[in-house]
């Protein structure tokens, strides 16, 4: 495949301006994922204000990644490990803290679950800590406070010009101490030196060990040109600054339009429909699910013809030693599912709908079957599949017909 790692702005491209994540886009980033591109989610929110949003697209079941922080922090979503982290300079806290008691700022940071100020009735910090689901924690001397290193530190005002005043005082005095990024009118974020998206997504191509040609990124603000531009495609939501989108290789529709959704199946989905179907990938991601407790694995896929094996034994067999019939109707539907998923157009998705199953002879535990599936009607709203099931020497156990509905993303 041309791509194997998909990084996505949160705030103004997954979510719309609801900030919510349609079904739609939920869908796309699931199939995107079990097809075995790896998906990383940029945002300026913290870690913990992630998390729901990376639960919703089952980030941590395929081994994806949250970078957080505007790319001061990139972690494993499924082991939560550290990737990569720069915190801010422990000197520079109350250099920041006097700046912003002298201009008459709001300063706060995150603790775990937490936004932590000195004005917690502050309507920016308040929004703040409700956009991400945290808790407020009042503070006195914040850099007294602190227990560990911060990841960022935000500073308030409603002058957006002071705000600006203080970025450009910075940029020239703290060139290679600190970083600064004015993400909002209000809100000026403070970071450690050389953090940004483009950096933690240069960590993570390193980590997984390929090239930034194999990476498309989506973005909507100033914080995502760095990335896009670096990006082998980098695209630009259709809400995004003149900016952004003049350094991306193409603009697709705005947040409320699934214009994230779009982009992704017209620059992956619809290329995956001529390519090999990563099998390895495929079988890796699928090995907490039920694919995994039973053992199935598949060893061949093309818009013709799926393949897959099962071992019977203690996971899937009946009390006297024989393959049961509930497992080998999993095991089709397994298969049928993947078939569906390569045949149907980028703009859509599937369900299953109806399975149904001859069993005409049994496999004994120790054996492994091996099933077969080829289609029967690819048609506009259903698929319906044939599933025969073999032991090793080529006994037929079971023949099932497997339904699924194919329906349009919305």
């Amino acid at each position: 495949m041309k791509y194997k790692l998909l990084v996505l702005d949160v705030d103004g491209t997954l979510l719309n301006s609801q900030r919510e994540i349609s079904k739609r886009t939920i869908q796309t980033l699931r199939k995107v994922q079990s097809i075995g591109i790896k998906v990383a989610l940029a945002s300026g929110r913290p870690t913990y204000g992630i998390l729901p949003i990376a639960k919703a697209i089952d980030l941590g079941t395929y081994d994806g990644f949250i970078i957080s922080y505007n790319g001061a922090q990139v972690i494993s979503a499924r082991t939560g490990e550290i990737i990569f982290e720069r915190t801010i300079d422990p000197q520079m806290i109350p250099y920041l803290e006097r700046k912003a008691d002298k201009t008459g700022m709001t300063m706060a940071y995150y603790d775990g679950d937490e936004v932590v100020s000195t004005d917690i009735e502050n309507a920016h910090i308040i929004d703040e800590a409700r956009m991400n689901g945290m808790k407020l924690r009042k503070g006195e001397l914040l850099s007294a406070e602190m227990e560990d290193w911060p990841n960022e530190v935000m500073l308030f005002c409603d002058d957006e010009d002071e705000l600006s005043g203080l970025e450009d005082h910075m940029q020239r005095h703290l060139n290679g101490v600190m970083d600064t990024i004015h993400s909002n009118p209000y809100m000026l974020e403070v970071v450690g030196y050389q953090v940004g998206k483009s950096y933690a997504m240069s960590a993570l191509v390193q980590k997984l060990g390929i090239g930034l040609d194999e990476v498309i990124a989506i973005g909507d603000g100033a914080a995502d040109i760095n990335m896009i531009q670096m990006a082998g495609t980098g695209i630009a939501m259709g809400n995004a600054t003149e900016s952004v989108r003049r350094c991306a290789d193409f603009t697709t529709l705005d947040n409320d339009q699934d214009g994230a959704a779009l982009a992704i199946e017209r620059a992956i989905v619809s290329e995956v429909q001529t390519t090999e179907i990563p099998i390895d990938a495929l079988n890796a991601q699928s090995k907490n699910t039920l694919m995994g407790n039973l053992g199935i694995q598949y060893t061949f896929a093309s818009p013709e013809r799926v393949e897959a094996t099962m071992p019977v034994d203690h996971r899937n067999r009946q009390p006297f030693g024989i393959l049961h019939g509930g497992a080998s109707l999993a095991l089709a539907e397994t298969v049928a599912g993947l078939g569906s998923m390569v045949a149907c157009k980028p703009d859509e998705t599937v369900v299953g709908m109806q399975v149904s199953g001859n069993h005409v002879s049994s496999a004994h535990e120790g054996d492994t079957v091996r099933a077969v599936c080829t289609p029967v009607h690819l048609g506009r709203s259903s698929h319906v599949w044939n599933v025969d099931i073999f032991t090793s020497t080529g006994k037929l156990v079971s023949s099932v017909r497997v339904i699924n509905a194919v329906m349009k993303k919305r």
